[in-house]
């Protein structure tokens, strides 16, 4: 199952899979009364939906974002790992943000027809998200309380007007968990995609460490698969090469257990959630295994 090759994505991969991954963010534009080297910054939360490669960005019709990209088009936008439940407070406990992505560039308002494909384009991604959502192997592991396409269906029942944005990088930082920065180069970024899975992720993640067997499971990984006595495990991300728990393990054999970043990689690609899922289940069926072998209870 474990390879020796490095697989994990580029710093660009990941930039792309957090905003896939995602559906809000914060912008901030100057304000349209802003002079001289004053330059007010006004920041909101906003929806988007990653289209070929960028954000687009549908801001509130009475949000004064509107009024400031008429004066100034420049802006910035960043996006978080959004992580919820049990593994948010364990993070806040162990002053560990998560990992984000910073965007500087330009906020181009798209009218008509332009918006209208953006709007349809948006509408076509649901939909394939709610169908692979029922496949068996993937539902078993969603997170009810991740409503990614509910939050976006608003965008799309006309309750509220909308004006849509295209942002136009000019330059992306990764930030990770210990807060370093990682200056991305524009032409990678913007020739990278985003990982197959990310879509999905935020609401996978969720799920699997809202559930104690689960988590039991992950702490059999470490056993299983690393060699690491753990008592407690999260999934922190996932992607198509593998994916990353923080577990609570003791590898001295002191009996003191600490929280440390893991990485399970596999040796196959998964090309898609559903394999990811049926790879996870046997993992798990391969880690119950190894323990019944070495412990004879069955």
């Amino acid at each position: 199952m474990i390879t020796k090759k490095s697989s994990v994505l580029t710093f660009a991969e990941k930039c792309k899979s957090i905003l896939a991954s995602n559906w809000q963010g914060n912008l901030y534009t100057i304000k349209a009364d802003a002079v001289g080297s004053k330059e007010d910054i006004h920041t909101s939360k906003v929806k988007y939906f990653l289209n070929k490669g960028k954000p687009y960005i549908w801001v509130p019709e009475g949000e004064q974002h509107n009024v400031n990209a008429i004066i100034d088009e420049r802006g910035s936008f960043t996006v978080s790992s959004a992580f919820r439940g049990p593994l948010m407070h364990l993070l806040k406990a162990l002053k560990k943000p998560p990992a984000r992505v910073a965007l500087v560039g330009d906020i181009a308002h798209i009218k008509d027809e332009r918006a209208k494909a953006a709007g349809e384009s948006l509408r076509e991604s649901i939909s394939e998200e709610a169908v692979i959502e029922t496949s068996y192997s993937v539902s078993q592991m969603l997170s009810s309380s991740v409503a990614r396409s509910g939050d976006l269906n608003v965008i799309l029942q006309g309750i509220e007007k909308y004006c849509v944005y295209k942002f136009n990088p000019r330059s992306c930082m990764y930030i990770d968990s210990t807060g370093s920065i990682h200056e991305v180069q524009l032409e990678n970024f913007l020739k990278a995609k985003a990982d197959p899975l990310s879509l999905y992720s935020m609401s996978v993640i969720d799920g699997i460490n809202r559930s104690e067997t689960r988590r039991r499971a992950l702490a059999l990984f470490c056993i299983t698969f690393l060699n690491l006595n753990a008592k407690d495990a999260f999934i922190v991300s996932l992607d198509r090469k593998g994916l990353d728990v923080l577990g609570k393990v003791s590898s001295d054999g002191s009996g003191e257990y600490q929280w440390k970043e893991l990485r399970f990689t596999f040796s196959e690609e998964m090309n898609g959630i559903e394999c990811f899922c049926q790879k996870l289940i046997e993992m798990e069926d391969e880690a119950v295994k190894s323990l019944q072998r070495c412990t004879g209870i069955h």
